[in-house]
């Protein structure tokens, strides 16, 4: 068996285009490469990839003098290296030693509680609305509170009520927002002397400072029944529902968990160990400021002592 050749066409081969560099212009790149050479066997890596072939395929036709040359070899020695973090910065040639300190700040989003609630506490209602339904209490931060039904009017007009049997009402106009947390003190302060001598108090504001965060709530009513010597506040939490039906046991477990809260809530008010210079920090508020004269005038009105 013979092999006969194959016969092969001619083959085009494209022409080179051949470009020389001239001595000057050699000297300027091999003393880039010098200097970005020392730098990187000193401080990157060797998984991190260089520019040094980036740096010898430069074209002569980006080298027509001495300055144009110096400016080109530093712009592109202010590029990041390729194949390195995007978190670097490079500002020159000199400063590749630097690549480990410098990285790129990353910005931690702010939580919830920083961004809704540095300015007035976390409610005790927010707690319980998170144990419910993580998802809808976030969703009532970020787009706000579902429009009030039917249920919720009636259910906030028996709390009204509930609150009118034992409390009476005043309406007092405020000022500021000292003149605001003044109401606030001072209806605690009532509704503590109502429970002492009458056994009984209803919608009862609290403010403490648990586990290093300012919460606040309203208590719906405690009672402190007297069994000879021994007086213990009983809590009460009232809820309301639109149908004659029991509560699920995820709503019992959920009504349990508020009553805990303001149990820790009430322990903590009634301790001496309220920290009121953090409390004026926190809440922005000026302990030095003159409340307003209807503040003033209820308050002594209420049996305390005050300069009207």
């Amino acid at each position: 068996m013979t092999e006969s050749p194959i016969k092969s066409s001619p083959i085009d081969i494209p022409e080179i285009p051949v470009e020389i560099v001239s001595e000057e212009e050699m000297a300027l790149i091999e003393a880039a490469l010098a200097a970005t050479r020392s730098s990187l066997s000193s401080s990157v890596a060797p998984s991190c990839p260089s520019r040094l072939s980036l740096l010898s395929t430069i074209s002569s036709s980006q080298f027509q003098s001495n300055a144009k040359s110096t400016e080109t070899i530093t712009f592109h020695s202010k590029r990041p290296l390729s194949g390195c973090s995007e978190t670097q910065t490079i500002n020159d040639v000199e400063d590749l030693g630097n690549l480990g300190r410098a990285q790129k700040k990353v910005k931690v989003p702010k939580s919830l509680l920083y961004r809704f609630r540095r300015k007035k506490g976390l409610a005790v209602t927010d707690i319980t609305s998170t144990e419910w339904c993580e998802k809808q209490m976030e969703f009532s931060l970020l787009r706000g509170k579902p429009k009030k039904t039917k249920a919720m009017e009636a259910g906030t007009a028996r709390h009204e009520k509930l609150e009118e049997e034992v409390i009476k009402k005043v309406k007092i106009h405020v000022k500021s927002v000292e003149d605001i947390w003044a109401l606030k003190l001072m209806n605690f302060i009532v509704g503590a002397n109502q429970l002492f001598f009458e056994g009984m108090t209803r919608e009862l504001p609290l403010i403490g400072f648990l586990e290093g965060v300012w919460t606040v709530g309203v208590i719906d009513e405690i009672r402190m029944p007297s069994t000879g010597n021994i007086r213990n506040p009983l809590l009460v939490d009232t809820k309301t529902r639109s149908q004659a039906t029991l509560p699920s046991e995820a709503q019992k477990r959920n009504g349990r968990l508020q009553l805990m809260c303001y149990k820790y809530l009430w322990d903590n008010v009634v301790s001496d160990n309220f920290p009121s210079d953090h409390f004026f920090d926190f809440f922005r508020l000026n302990p030095e400021i003159t409340l307003s004269k209807e503040i003033k005038e209820q308050t002594a009105s209420s049996g305390f002592p005050a300069q009207i």
